[in-house]
This record gives structure tokens, sequence and C-alpha cells, in this order.
């Protein structure tokens, strides 16, 4: 081949390439339309497929799934054996969000993957050629727990004692240098004097694998706010075009988590919380007056209704200072996509099932039926 048909094919290459960065780039507005016309119209399915495509198929997965990347595989080929290992849920989405990140030169080799694994730490795998490695062991973090409670799991599954973590966690020392390293997610709001600890509801729960026999309590909390941060980056452009705050939506979300019952309709008991902010009606949760007493119950007393706590709900109108557990991907969504109701009230029966109601009056007949003890 003479030396110009090699500078036509280069630069038949070059065009090809511009042309495939514009049409990346027409996509990616299209994709960011759509979401703004959904979200703006009410299209649940197109925003949710969107918002969902963007998380780990499965947080609490722990099988390992092993793919093989072939020499001179383009992206495109990548996000099909992705999308058809079952890792994640739209080869497009995967392709178009790596694109759009500007990484799309991955490495050849074989991996051993999770779906619990988000869209950045696949791409990093494969970016960086980084062979899969069994984990020495995996922690899981439940919905629903306080900082007080995963420090017990930490304590039985890793080994730090409970005290070193929770020091670790409340030390001014921690907090300065996690709001340096994680800027997006932790603002000034959690060094609020009626705070009671900055990063209650900041550890995402997952599972979590470790690579080491002994990981240090730094390494345990840097990963769960890792976690934290990637599933929340979905929801940034939300929060910044709603003019609210990462912790403002991890305290309404964990009041929906600690509420949850496995037959729980949390969108609908969003709306309930969201038409109780409108017109200043104090949320009166239960779940805020046992965090405030910091004890469980089986049953609130009405005495436990009036303590002065800055998170007591039934004493205090709007959110309390900041969240009351972690809450999960399904409680965060309901935050960000609830029903359209009137409700202002609702409560659950013996089985777990909620019952909504408009006015008290209608609340009352659902005590006296689904509750009368």
């Amino acid at each position: 081949m003479d030396k110009g048909s090699k500078k036509d094919v280069m630069f038949e290459k070059m065009i090809e390439k511009k042309k495939e960065v514009k049409i990346v780039r027409r996509i990616v507005f299209v994709i960011v339309l759509i979401i703004l016309i959904a979200s703006l119209l009410g299209g649940r399915a197109i925003y949710k497929y969107i918002s969902e495509s963007l998380q780990p198929v499965d947080p609490k997965s722990e099988e390992i799934i092993e793919i093989e990347i072939p020499i001179g595989s383009g992206l495109t080929s990548i996000s099909k054996v992705l999308e058809d290992k079952g890792i994640i849920k739209d080869a497009r989405i995967f392709k178009y969000y790596a694109k759009f990140n500007n990484q799309s030169q991955f490495q050849a080799g074989s991996y051993g993957l999770t779906k619990a694994m988000t869209l950045d730490e696949l791409i990093e795998s494969l970016k960086t050629g980084k062979v899969y490695r069994t984990p020495v062991f995996t922690m899981t973090v439940p919905e629903g727990l306080t900082l007080d409670q995963i420090a017990k799991v930490v304590e039985k599954r890793i080994g730090i004692k409970e005290k070193e973590f929770l020091d670790y966690v409340n030390s001014e020392q921690t907090i300065e240098a996690m709001m340096i390293k994680y800027p997006k997610i932790l603002s000034e709001e959690i060094l609020n004097e009626d705070v009671k600890y900055p990063l209650e509801g900041y550890l995402f729960p997952a599972t979590y694998p470790f690579f080491e026999e002994k990981p240090t309590v730094e390494t345990v909390v840097t990963t769960m706010l890792d976690a934290t941060s990637s599933n929340l980056t979905p929801y940034f452009s939300y929060l910044e075009n709603n003019n609210k705050s990462v912790h403002w939506l991890l305290t309404f979300a964990s009041l929906l988590e600690r509420e949850a019952t496995a037959k729980t309709d949390r969108e609908t008991i969003a709306s309930v919380f969201y038409n109780r902010l409108k017109i200043d009606m104090a949320l009166q949760t239960d779940p805020t007056v046992l965090y405030a007493l910091g004890e469980h119950k089986d049953r609130v007393l009405f005495s436990d209704l009036e303590i002065e706590d800055p998170y007591n709900t039934y004493v205090n109108t709007g959110l309390p200072p900041g969240p009351i557990a972690n809450a999960g991907r399904s409680s965060i969504e309901a935050v960000i996509d609830p029903s359209t109701t009137d409700y202002l009230y609702f409560l659950a029966d013996y089985e777990g099932n909620n019952h909504f109601a408009k006015t008290y009056d209608e609340h009352l007949n659902n005590r006296n039926k689904y509750r009368p003890n």
C-alpha cells in the first residue's frame, strides 16, 4: 500500500471517528432530553427504565459471573456481552454512559464480575484489565439499619470492634476528611448541631466484597461511601433542578425505609409525607420517635410522642435534622417519583398491609377496623 493510500485510510478512519462522536453526542442529548420530558410530563416508565439501567442489576448479588473479552473487542460488543450475561440491564445505555464519560478503551481478558457492580466499577475493571480476584469474604448490610446496628454487623463479620467503628465514623477528623473526599454527597448539612451522627444514613445498604482478611475501618467506611456516591449519582440532576440536597433525599428516604414492610407501597407513603409537608402538617411518624429515644420498642406509647427532641416529628414539623437509618434504592426512588394522591394519613394493619385516608375521620375508621386494640 502506497503512502497516499495509507493517508486515505487514516483520513477515512478520522472521519468515521468524528461521525461516531457526533452520533454519541446526539444520542446522549436525546437521552437527557427524554429524562427531562419524562420528569416534566410524568413519563414514569421511561424515567424509571433509564434510571434503573444506570443502577446495579442486583446490589445484593454475590454470584460471580465469568466473562471473556476477546482481543480487539469494541465497546459495542463488550456491552452486548455484559447484557447477555445479565451484568447490566441495557447494553445501549452502558455504551452511551461509557462514551459520555470518555471511557471506551477496554482491555481484553477473563473477568469475574457480579450483578452488584455499578457501571463505574465495571468500567474501571474493564479499563484497567484487572482480572477478578475471589473476595476473601463479603459483608451484607441490609436496608434500614442505623450506624449503631451497622457497627454490630461490622464487628461480627470483619472483627472491627463496635466501639472502634463508631469512634471512627463520628470523629471530627474522619468527618472532615470524608467531606473533602466526597464533596458531592457530604455537605455542611451533616454538621448541623441537631444531627446526632454526621454519617447516619450515608453508608449504603449492599453486599460488599473484601479482598483482604483484615480491612481497616477506613477501608470499610470508604468502600461504603463509594457505594453511596455511585448509587446517588443518577439523582444529582434531579436534586439540582429541584433545589434539593443529598441530605434532604437521604433523610426523606430513611423515613420511608423505616416505615416500610414487605407489602408497603413506598410511593404512596411518600405522597402522604409530601402532602403533609405542603401544608406544614407534622409528619407524625413513629420511627423518628424511636430514633429520638435511642431504643427499639414494639409499640410507641403516647408518652413517648411528647419527647422534646429535634427528631420527634410529632412535636416538630418538617423533616428531621438528618437520616434515621440507611435507605435502599426503592425508598430513594419513591422520594424521587412518589404517587400522586390526596392522602394525609396511613396505618398498617397487623399483617403489614397499609390503609390510607384523606381525612382524620377516615383514618379513625381505618384504625377501628384494622387496629382495634
